[in-house]
């Protein structure tokens, strides 16, 4: 097999040493311009066939102790010169020469990929069949070699390789270093605030972080010497000394500001949350950390190996191997394996959450017991520093509306100042699950995919076992439409638009109140009146309670914006990221990064854009144009296509302006109902018509199609109802349906007859009577879009009550009852326009009582092969003893809600289906080659590919519907449950499915 004469290899002048594919460590390469593949092919035939070379030393092939290799240049050819050795002995054939150029083919990264030099050390370091597998792998990629002698570089996410490994490598340090990271930047704003007095500097509440973290950590540090001495007897003392003190204190800071910021409360956290969230991220990060360590002790145990320290070689040669092991499959991207590994070499068992709470309230107590705050300005000269706790434990009574009853639990509560401070602070805070910088690892499995660290599981079940179960017992095949979909979404390219986002950070700094950004300052508290009048003093409270609810309101707005624009900045800078994507228990995607994404509001959508852009072409300048009317809204987008053209070439100036001048002219763009989005559509189509082809101007802009009152459509479709199909466009019109307006116009009709009664005999008179001048299809909205969710008649009153209290013309005391009337006439509305849909609400309710009253979970199984099971059981409560308090953890039980299961059973089973149309529609967009991205029933493309998609929503919907939907979810429960007894099918009618394919405002 071996010939005593060297042999000639072809590669890259520009290929690095690691990427080359030879069998041994080298010394000399000779390097030619083309060259067979022949020999190659027949070297690794005979080392697939002959199993006992895995069993070789590597000694037996290359020189002991590889030396170091040189790299010399040929005076005669200038390439780089290597030849390989055995023995010492150079090996000779001018006849046979090896492989085509490497550096263009997978096959150079094989061996390097598994973490070797060579893959005589892999066969060293790995099991026969691995190495097996290796050389069978190689195989079939120089077959694909011999089609094609000279393939392009691979492209990984529209980049090249070395563009993908450099982004690659930062995407792993986000996701592996948060917290250490963040330890770090804070030791080292410290030393620079002590030596040399930047603290003024420092933003306001990041100072004040500084100011409790050494004394956090050196409380810290206390507890664990106690628990490694064994005098701290507390049942988390087997958890506390695991991760360093800085991490831990790092960790807790963070985590508990972020709920104070995003928890709904008005500077407050309860303790049970709160708890559970800082003990699960740092068992998280213990199990992360332990992983790294073991990784730099090996490099001491390399150490003591070359010093001749042969009690520590066994181990260490262990260590190596396991390391590049891990390595190995982490390029791989095989992050399912990696965690199997890490928790083979991880002695701790999973703490649960009890453990977890136990370590978290701790842990926040000692930063009750260390955080201090000092006001920085306003105090009396020549009077103590008025220094006090930055929080404070207190327990809250809070009772629903319209209850009696009312529950008492722990909060955490901050001092105004810290309140004030944590607005200014969210560019501060550590995102785990930022974008990433790279495309997702492709879905798999229940958790393989999505993050290249961060746990990441493909359906958010929210601790369901039943769910979890289900869907890691589906056949992976069954699976695979839904893993293409997600896999299809998390591929799609984004970056910030920096202009649009240019404004919203001028309009931040100014003090919002422009384009729907909150106000950031509080509403000023009502003075209380010098009057011992109690009805006054009354109305004063009542006001004054207004205003806290309006600032608490404010409070959470001004969290949250923050969190996304410290994305948006972070990100801007970019050339382009990626939104790994997971569903939830019905099938909805959502991608997993929780701020700055294209589900959120108008400020994250005006601030995101597609990374690749398209020529516009004239239909897609068509369609921006449409885009631009359907974000000003306000009634234009009820127009016609050609009414909304219009619209906006009247108003062409005013798009020019807005782009221009965004805040210093006319600010069209902010009358639109989505300003952010209209001001980036503006300056897109002003950029297209100034230019001197507007037609081949490149556009990033996404350009959305929603569906109308989409959980209608669905039923319509169901039911196959003519009247309802018409009401929601599935049927051809020469404008849009609105629905919204239909049902309004009913519900006149219906208070203008009951309005013409005697009101001395009839209540409801006096209220038609109240009402009248107040229908619109705003009233009524709200309604109409929940009804496909099952709103009940509480609900709706409610709804239509918040909208006639927003108006203020009708008095408080005839409020509650207008409300009344109205939810009961609009639910009658409702019921007469969408008969047949109300018609399968009921019996999927049906259907659902008589499984759940069985005791068991309604569950399913989507067109696309996705199983759902609906968690809804009833909780459970345990208390769990800890030094802050007495925490209460509400635990699943074995009995299902079955209330609970039968109403939420039709809405999650309408979403199931909007989920499955969607992801259709996506895997399609794929292979047409559209970019796509998906908001429940909105999907957004280029607007040069805006007809194709329509054209393929349209099939996919036509598709799903032409399947016996009903009669196959009637079969599954009978073939689940044979001896219960299900209602019959609702009647349908006669709806033609195919009209779909020519109503043009069916998605518009």
């Amino acid at each position: 097999m071996f010939s005593s004469k060297p042999v000639f290899f072809s590669t890259n002048l520009n290929n690095k040493f690691d990427s080359f594919p030879s069998f041994y460590k080298p010394s000399q390469i000779f390097i030619f311009n083309q060259t067979p593949i022949d020999m190659w092919r027949t070297f690794a035939k005979q080392l697939v066939s002959a199993r006992k070379f895995a069993k070789f030393s590597v000694n037996s092939f290359v020189e002991t102790k590889f030396k170091p290799f040189e790299l010399t240049k040929s005076g005669n050819f200038g390439f780089l010169e290597m030849g390989l050795c055995r023995n010492g002995e150079l090996l000779w054939n001018k006849e046979e020469s090896v492989v085509k150029d490497c550096f263009r083919s997978p096959i150079g990264l094989n061996f390097t990929s598994r973490g070797y030099a060579s893959v005589a050390e892999a066969v060293v370091n790995d099991s026969e069949e691995d190495v097996l597998e290796e050389v069978q792998g190689l195989l079939k990629e120089m077959n694909k070699g011999e089609k094609k002698k000279y393939p392009k570089p691979k492209m990984v996410g529209g980049m090249g390789h070395t563009k993908y490994h450099m982004l690659r490598r930062r995407q792993v340090k986000i996701e592996t270093e948060a917290w250490a990271q963040a330890a770090k930047e804070y030791k080292e704003l410290l030393s620079d605030m002590c030596e040399h007095k930047l603290a003024p500097n420092l933003p306001y509440m990041k100072s004040l972080f500084l100011g409790w973290f050494e004394p956090f950590k050196d409380k810290i540090v206390e507890e664990q010497d106690l628990c490694k001495q064994g005098k701290n007897r507390a049942a988390y003392a087997p958890q506390f000394d695991l991760l360093p003190a800085d991490m831990m204190a790092l960790i807790t800071m963070h985590k508990l500001m972020g709920l104070l910021m995003t928890g709904g409360e008005h500077g407050c956290a309860r303790v049970v949350q709160a708890s559970l969230q800082v003990g699960e991220a740092i068992e998280q990060e213990v199990r992360i950390y332990r992983f790294l360590e073991k990784t730099k002790k090996k490099k001491d145990k390399d150490k003591k190996v070359e010093e001749g320290d042969t009690d520590a070689d066994a181990v260490a040669k262990e260590q190596e191997k396991l390391r590049k092991r891990v390595t190995t499959l982490m390029k791989k991207q095989k992050l399912h394996q990696v965690r199997q590994i890490v928790r083979r070499q991880d002695d701790l068992k999973p703490w649960g959450q009890a453990a977890q709470a136990k370590v978290g309230s701790r842990l926040i107590e000692l930063l009750l017991q260390t955080a201090y705050i000092q006001p920085p300005v306003d105090q009396i000269a020549d009077t103590p520093p008025d220094i006090r706790p930055a929080f404070s434990h207190s327990l809250k009574t809070v009772s629903k509306d319209g209850q009696k009853s009312s529950r008492r639990f722990g909060v955490i509560e901050c001092d105004p100042l810290v309140r004030q401070g944590l607005e200014k602070t969210a560019r501060h805070m550590v995102i785990p699950y930022m974008p990433m910088l790279v495309p997702p690892i492709n879905w798999t499995g229940y958790e393989k995919g999505g993050y290249l660290f961060l746990p990441s599981y493909v359906m958010r079940t929210h601790g369901a076992k039943q769910q979890r179960q289900a869907l890691k017992w589906t056949p992976k095949k069954q699976l695979e439409p839904v893993f293409e979909a997600l896999n299809t979404l998390g591929n799609t390219k984004w970056r910030i638009n920096k202009r649009v986002l240019g404004v919203i950070d001028r309009i931040w700094a100014s003090g919002g109140r422009l384009a729907d950004l909150v106000d950031r300052d509080d509403v000023p508290l009502p003075v209380e009146p010098d009057t011992e009048d109690e009805a006054e003093l009354k109305r004063w409270r009542w006001k004054v309670k207004d205003a806290k609810k309006e600032n608490s309101e404010r409070h959470s707005q001004r969290c949250d914006i923050e969190l996304k624009l410290s994305v948006a900045r972070k990100m801007k800078d970019e050339s382009g990221f990626y939104y790994p994507h997971s569903v939830d228990f019905r099938g909805r995607a959502y991608p997993m990064h929780p701020y700055l994404n294209h589900l959120g509001s108008d400020l994250c959508r005006g601030a995101l854009e597609f990374a690749e852009g398209r020529p516009l072409g004239k239909s897609g300048l068509r369609w921006l144009k449409i885009h631009i009317a359907n974000l000003y809204a306000g009634g234009v987008d009820k127009l016609s296509y050609d009414g909304r053209v219009s619209f906006t070439e009247n108003h062409l100036d005013d798009i020019f302006d807005s782009a221009d001048r965004p805040l210093e002219g006319k600010r069209w763009w902010l009358e639109a109902e989505d300003p952010f989005q209209c001001l980036a559509a503006c300056i897109n189509l002003s950029e297209a018509l100034r230019s001197s082809s507007p037609e081949t101007t490149i556009s990033y802009m996404p350009v959305h199609q929603d569906g109308s009152c989409n959980g209608l459509q669905h039923y319509a479709a169901l039911g196959r109802d003519k009247l309802g199909a018409t009401a929601v466009n599935l049927v051809a019109g020469d404008k849009p349906a609105d629905v919204y307006s239909g049902i309004a116009a009913r519900v006149l009709e219906i208070m203008q007859q009951d309005a013409k009664r005697d009101p001395t005999n009839d209540a409801d008179a006096l209220r038609a009577r109240l009402l009248v001048n107040q229908v619109n299809r705003k009233l009524v909205k709200q309604t109409v879009m929940t009804s496909v969710y099952g709103v009940t008649y509480i609900g709706a009153r409610e709804q239509i009550k918040k909208r006639l209290k927003e108006r203020g013309v009708i008095d408080d005391a005839e409020l509650f009852g207008s409300a009344c009337y109205a939810a009961k006439v609009t639910l009658t509305a409702l019921g007469e326009m969408f008969q047949a849909a109300r018609g399968i609400m009921s019996w999927l309710g049906e259907c659902a009582k008589v499984i759940a009253s069985e005791n068991h979970p309604v569950r399913w199984t989507t067109p696309l092969g996705l199983p759902v099971v609906q968690p809804y059981r009833k909780l459970g409560r345990h208390l769990i003893k800890t030094s802050l308090q007495v925490l209460t953890l509400q635990r699943e039980t074995d009995k299902v809600m079955v209330k609970r299961q039968r109403t939420a059973f039709p809405p999650n089973f309408v979403h199931s289906l909007d989920g499955s149309h969607m992801m259709m529609t996506a895997i399609a967009c794929k292979k047409a080659g559209l970019n796509f991205a998906g908001v429940h029933d909105s999907y957004w493309t280029h607007a040069c590919d805006v007809d194709e998609m329509n054209r393929i929503l349209r099939e996919k919907f036509v598709e799903l519907y032409e399947r016996p939907i009903l009669e196959n979810l009637l079969e599954s429960f009978q073939q689940s449950f044979p001896t219960l007894s299900f209602p019959p099918l609702p009647e349908r009618g006669d709806f033609d499915l195919n009209e779909v394919m020519k109503s043009p405002y069916f998605f518009n």
